[in-house]
């Protein structure tokens, strides 16, 4: 059976999962948020106090943690080895957790090969860095969103505020720029637009006009 893929690549903060999930939502597909499962990953060496930065330990404890996508009210949920780590893995510091797990072979095979499976099996949208370089190169329609660091910064505050979380915009900013160095420089599947991706700078765009814009893209590409 045919199933068809929307990949969305982009930088941390550009609006990726939401306005992902508010494509899904359109076309009555699957939303997958790739990076959540990043996040999950990191989650669990912070919470276990192990190095991030150490390859050999990550690698040696990467068979412990089981990751699992749950839709609850119609809303993406990961679960950590059966714990809902949903609001958990949206702070600063497991942000930039994810990006340093990000660059480990191991930890983008494990990822890769269940974002694949999940893509066979029904219609996605799927966002993250490499969805359409490296886990779906056929898919359907590529996009690639950008924005400038200091307006996803204010996104993302705006976004941690809203949830009553305490939120620093410097260390924000920092974060992101962290998260662009090593993204971008990592070896291994690194940020970068498909060849055949279609950029969408956002940055002046409020969330309603970039959904609009990447609607009708998806629209015209599917007939």
């Amino acid at each position: 059976m045919k199933t068809y893929k929307i990949a969305i690549d982009g930088p941390a903060g550009v609006g990726k999962s939401t306005i992902a999930k508010r494509l899904a939502s359109l076309f009555h597909f699957t939303y997958v948020d790739t990076g959540a499962m990043y996040r999950t990953i990191a989650l669990y060496y912070i919470e276990k106090r192990l190095p991030l930065e150490n390859e050999e330990v990550v690698l040696s404890h990467l068979n412990d943690i089981e990751i699992s996508l749950r839709y609850i009210d119609g809303m993406q949920n990961i679960f950590l080895n059966g714990k809902n780590v949903t609001d958990l893995i949206r702070t600063p510091e497991v942000s930039t957790g994810s990006s340093q797990v990000a660059v480990i072979g191991g930890v983008r095979e494990k990822l890769v090969k269940l974002q694949r499976e999940i893509g066979e099996k029904q219609n996605v949208v799927m966002d993250g860095r490499d969805i359409g370089t490296k886990v779906f190169p056929d898919a359907d329609v590529k996009l690639f969103l950008t924005a400038t660091c200091e307006e996803r910064a204010k996104r993302r505050m705006a976004e941690m505020r809203e949830k009553g979380m305490q939120a620093s915009y410097d260390e924000i900013l920092e974060s992101i720029r962290f998260r662009d160095e090593n993204d971008s420089n990592r070896k291994i599947d690194p940020l970068k637009p498909a060849s055949d991706a279609i950029m969408v700078d956002n940055t002046q765009d409020t969330l309603e006009q970039t959904v609009e814009r990447i609607k009708n893209i998806i629209k015209e590409r599917l007939k």
